[in-house]
């Protein structure tokens, strides 16, 4: 009888250890799709900056609540999140981080944009 129980055991945990690798399988297959499908949205080097920072621009934008990449709204709007997530406030030191990275990624991309538009102005005047 322990011997039927034994495997049984076996038999169970053998499924199981399967259906885990499956799902895990296609767990990273479907990383992998949103990775490709997220870069090849991207321009080149706004897809470097969203692996670098962590965080994708559409990410940072939800966060900081601005559709445009206004400098003054963003700005405002980081000020005010980060002070009513200051955590002597009762706030969340999580969240203010997830703000400050959300800031970092939306400078960067007005960094690329300015870059880009320096650019296109130098190759306009030859």
């Amino acid at each position: 009888q322990a011997k039927y129980l034994a495997q049984i055991i076996l038999v169970g945990a053998q499924v199981v250890g399967r259906a885990f690798m499956r799902a895990l399988r296609q767990e990273l297959a479907a990383s992998r799709a949103a990775a490709d499908a997220r870069g090849r949205s991207e321009r080149p080097q706004s897809a470097t900056a969203s692996r670098i920072t962590g965080i994708s621009l559409q990410e940072a934008q939800q966060i900081l609540n601005v559709s445009s990449l206004n400098p003054e709204e963003i700005q405002k709007n980081y000020d005010h999140l980060f002070k009513v997530n200051d955590k002597a406030v009762g706030g969340s030191f999580y969240l203010q981080s997830k703000v400050v990275r959300a800031k970092e990624r939306l400078d960067e991309e007005l960094r690329i944009q300015a870059k880009e538009e320096k650019e296109k102005g130098r190759k306009g005047e030859t």
